[in-house]
């Protein structure tokens, strides 16, 4: 029986281990390959050094265990960010941004090796928070409002400048909100209240200008048209022929003592 027990347990030892062996092959084969998708750029990595940035889309091959292939994203993203900046009248603007990026595949090495893949938090955001702090600086609260397309353009090309050198290019810089303090706002909405009115009682003088002007040059018309002709014709027209009787009626001829 003690001869059985040790051919069957030697048996389901070397299964065991023809079944490992199997195992570890094919994790060593799915390990040797990876796919890089589309919009991505392939960079070989071994022992923390890159040895290949030539990595085409689809399945690449490396060594298990010893290589790995990191993708850099060069397809265009979005980064969604608030902050606070001052403007040069010193009021404190809490900004809401959008700004559209995208990684130049020929610089994805250089930004890996400088930077690695945690990129947005490590250089896009502080340049952003920089540039629009910079830029706001130069502009009143009001012609913030006023002005702020031209305030996201320069944005963009401030930020541009900052991260340009780590192959980060800029698409769009959007401010999507802009909040001021609680007494500037009531001050906007008080000074656009009076604006307001004053624009209605413009409206209304313009109104009442035109109209008195429009009177004179009806009746300035009318008086030129008014000649002794017309008037002397216009009331033998209208005359009933009858002359006017005074207060003392048919007698009037005695007053005079002409019966």
């Amino acid at each position: 029986m003690g001869k059985i027990y040790n051919v069957n347990s030697k048996g389901i030892t070397k299964k065991i281990i023809i079944g490992l062996i199997i195992l570890l092959g094919i994790i060593t084969l799915f390990s040797s390959f990876q796919t890089i998708k589309s919009g991505e750029v392939g960079l070989k990595v071994r022992f923390g050094k890159i040895v290949n940035t030539r990595l085409d889309e689809g399945l690449n091959l490396k060594v298990p265990f010893i290589e790995k292939i990191v993708t850099v994203n060069i397809k265009v993203q979005k980064t969604e960010l608030e902050t606070e900046s001052s403007s040069k009248d010193l009021q404190t603007i809490e900004t809401d941004l959008a700004v559209n990026y995208r990684i130049e595949s020929e610089k994805a090495t250089n930004l890996y090796r400088t930077v690695g893949n945690n990129y947005q938090t490590t250089v896009l955001d502080p340049a952003i928070k920089e540039s629009i702090k910079a830029v706001i600086a130069q502009y009143t609260a009001a012609e913030v409002i006023t002005s702020r397309s031209e305030v996201s353009e320069k944005c963009k090309e401030e930020l541009g400048k900052k991260v340009e050198k780590y192959g980060i290019v800029i698409d769009n810089f959007n401010i999507t909100n802009l909040t001021f303090s609680e007494e500037y706002s009531k001050a906007i909405e008080e000074k656009q209240v009076a604006e307001q009115k004053l624009e209605k009682a413009r409206l209304e003088a313009e109104a009442k200008l035109v109209e008195a002007q429009a009177t004179k040059k009806a009746n300035d018309l009318m008086k030129e048209s008014l000649t002794n002709e017309i008037i002397t014709k216009e009331f033998i027209e209208k005359w009933d022929g009858k002359l006017p009787e005074t207060y003392a009626g048919k007698d009037i001829l005695g007053i005079f003592n002409l019966k």
